[in-house]
This record gives C-alpha cells, sequence and structure tokens, in this order.
C-alpha cells in the first residue's frame, strides 16, 4: 500500500518534534530523525531543504500564536487603550496566556531552550525589538484617540515589559507548573503588568 506524502511528512514531523525536544537543533541529527520517523535521510529532504526549515516547521504553531497574540494587542487588530481598565480585558489576558502555554508547552520549550544553532536562536530577542516597534506605533494611534493619557514611555521600558513575558514563561515551563496552579500565578503577574501600565499612561 502506498503511503501518502501527507502521511510522510507528517511522520517526519512528529519524529522532529521528538529529537529536537530532547536533544535540541544543534545535537539532533537528520539521520536522527529520519530513522525515528522510519523514513530515508534522503527522503526527508523531499519535504524539507533542511534542517533549519524542519526545525522552522516544526515550531511553526508556536510561533503563529505568539505573532497573533503581538497583533492582537498591538498590531493590525491591536485594542482600545482603554480596555486595560476593564475586568474583561484582565480575564481574557489570563485565558490567553494559559491556553498559550497549555497548548503550545512543548514546542514552547524547543523554541525557547532548544533553538541553538538554528535561524531562531534568536527568536526571543527579535520578537522583543518587534513588539517595541509595534508598541510605540500602537500608543502614537492610541494618543491621537485619547489625547489625555501619557503615551511618552521609553522603548526601554517597553522593551523590558516583553523581556519580563518571556522570563516568565521560561520559568513556568522550567518549573513544570501545572495548570491549576498556573491560572492564579498569571493572574497576579498580569494584574500587576496592567496596574504598572495604567499607573505610567495615567488612565
Amino acid at each position: 500500500m502506498q503511503v501518502r506524502k501527507e502521511d510522510i511528512r507528517d511522520r517526519v514531523l512528529a519524529a522532529a518534534r521528538l529529537q529536537f525536544g530532547r536533544k535540541g537543533f544543534a545535537k539532533t541529527s537528520m539521520r536522527e530523525i529520519a530513522g525515528a520517523a522510519g523514513v530515508g535521510v534522503g527522503n526527508i529532504y523531499n519535504y524539507f531543504t533542511g534542517k533549519d526549515e524542519l526545525f522552522r516547521e516544526t515550531v511553526r504553531p508556536v510561533l503563529h500564536a505568539l505573532e497573533a497574540m503581538l497583533q492582537e494587542h498591538h498590531g493590525i487588530r491591536g485594542e482600545d487603550i482603554m480596555m486595560m481598565t476593564s475586568e474583561k480585558y484582565l480575564r481574557s489576558c489570563i485565558d490567553e496566556y494559559v491556553s498559550l502555554i497549555a497548548t503550545y508547552r512543548g514546542l514552547m520549550e524547543i523554541l525557547l531552550f532548544r533553538a541553538q544553532g538554528s535561524s531562531l536562536e534568536h527568536f526571543r530577542e527579535s520578537y522583543t525589538d518587534r513588539s517595541t516597534e509595534l508598541v510605540r506605533a500602537w500608543f502614537v494611534s492610541m494618543r491621537k484617540k485619547h489625547p489625555g493619557i501619557n503615551t511618552e514611555v521609553s522603548d526601554f521600558i517597553i522593551h523590558l515589559h516583553t523581556v519580563w513575558m518571556f522570563t516568565m514563561f521560561e520559568e513556568l515551563l522550567m518549573h513544570s507548573v501545572p495548570e491549576q496552579e498556573m491560572e492564579a500565578i498569571l493572574h497576579d503577574y498580569i494584574l500587576f503588568e496592567i496596574q504598572g501600565w495604567r499607573a505610567i499612561i495615567k488612565i
């Protein structure tokens, strides 16, 4: 019986996720991935140009989720800044973070802890830089809508808030915090962040 190309590709991705999760990008070989997938090494190159593309495709779901989160808050679908005063906003942020980690825990661990040597090795830094630019532009647009708020916030402060977000993710992952405890921790963390921002921007 002929195996469908989609099935072979899925098997390779599943094997890659397992191997990258165990050993990281740098220490995982294409031969190991092929062996775990039950295919020849050459067959992998029918689907992926090399190990780096395979790595990027493996973590693509969490990359897309993080991008969607960034755009939802500060990018093309950015919410109004006055939403930060509502209980609904706090609840939605908590649910979003809990869902992100619960859904993509394994892939987040690969992306944040095991990407050394790949083109995503500095993902955290590049995401933080891009987030800083988007938040700065978002502040400008919000100032036009709400002239009374304070948007004279340094880029470094904006930068720090994204750094803290990644640190929080990493600590939750490293300490294997269970989902039921995670919600209470995220409630306090996000409340702390929102109250801090509200004090800075004076809303």
